[in-house]
């Protein structure tokens, strides 16, 4: 994510739930390297169970001051949707 990013937090959280479309959440930490805000811990697992991929296009919504909606478009620009049960238990947040 982009610096400018920043500019909507009075202080860049050091975590972020990402919410999907069915309402599932998962925590992800974060970490400012290169003037960038980057998802760190939980993120590479996230990917893979949404099995996001080179050409998908991820759109990031601020939701609240430490929650993204997050939706992932395939390359043909169609919506994926997985369910919760896939969810490592260590990275799934909790309401």
């Amino acid at each position: 994510m982009p610096l400018d990013f920043t500019k909507h937090f009075i202080a860049v959280p050091t975590e972020f739930k990402l919410r999907n479309s069915t309402g599932c959440s998962w925590r992800v930490t974060v970490k400012l390297m290169n003037d960038k805000v980057n998802l760190d811990q939980g993120w590479d697992t996230y990917a893979t169970i949404h099995q996001i991929k080179i050409g998908y296009m991820v759109m990031f919504k601020l939701l609240t001051p430490d929650t993204l909606k997050v939706i992932i478009f395939d390359a043909d620009g169609i919506e994926g949707v997985n369910k919760c049960g896939k969810h490592d238990e260590a990275f799934a947040a909790r309401d």
